[in-house]
């Protein structure tokens, strides 16, 4: 009688360049032996970046699999695409979504359901819920255009929720500064990502073991970031 295993992800990648996927296994052990961060913010960080640099194939997989053995699930995963989508756009999202519902076909996982939100959450005339951005940021982005103001409040009304299966302020703070790392927008969106990580309970050495572990998708992205960071955290 013979029996066959599923291969792992990693045992895929070394069938295709057994090399590579010593790499890529160091390196993996390297970053993900950073103690700040739980195994849930590591799999969202990855998640993340899987989506903001469309790596939507066997990367993906591996760290939607390696998200389900420490407990995250799909609907936790889809949670995290609709936060990120506004960050790195809906249609780089939506290839995630997709992707994500192929697994859970593949991996017989059921789809899970989700509360569908308020109107007044989707509306941007006057039954509108009110903006939970804070006013200083909303005076800014009225400066450089009114509409562009409305687009923001529209998404960040979306994403007030907090019930089962949202992130935490702190998640999403490392999360958002992680988007800015892999676009390079380090100047204020990276600051306010920062911020929202530290009101969320982050440490500085919280903040910078995001960071840490990012590393591994763009070295030269990160060293930018730790350029940004460092003056940062400095300041507070």
């Amino acid at each position: 009688m013979t029996t066959t295993e599923t291969p792992t992800n990693l045992e895929r990648l070394a069938a295709l360049d057994p090399v590579f996927a010593q790499m890529v296994g160091a390196t993996a052990k390297y970053v993900r032996a950073v103690p700040e961060l739980t195994d849930r913010e590591k799999a969202f960080l990855s998640v993340t970046a899987d989506v903001c640099q469309a790596s939507l194939g066997l990367a993906f997989r591996a760290h939607v699999q390696a998200g389900l053995a420490a407990g995250v699930s799909t609907a936790d995963i889809r949670a995290l695409l609709r936060f990120v989508s506004y960050d790195c756009g809906y249609h780089a999202a939506t290839a995630g979504i997709e992707r994500i519902a192929e697994l859970e076909e593949e991996l017989g996982i059921a789809r899970p359901e989700a509360e569908a939100l308020a109107p007044e959450l989707l509306s941007t005339g006057p039954d509108a819920a009110p903006s939970p951005l804070p006013e200083p940021t909303r005076a800014r982005l009225t400066e450089l255009d009114p509409h562009f103001t409305g687009f923001f409040d529209l998404q960040s009304r979306m994403r007030t929720g907090h019930g089962p299966g949202t992130l935490s302020e702190r998640e999403r703070g490392l999360v958002s500064l992680s988007v800015d790392v892999h676009y390079q927008t380090l100047a204020d969106t990276f600051r306010a990502h920062v911020g929202r990580a530290r009101r969320g309970g982050a440490a500085p050495e919280d903040v910078r073991a995001a960071l840490r572990f990012v590393a591994q998708y763009g070295v030269t992205r990160a060293w930018h970031a730790w350029e940004a960071l460092n003056p940062i955290l400095a300041e507070s």
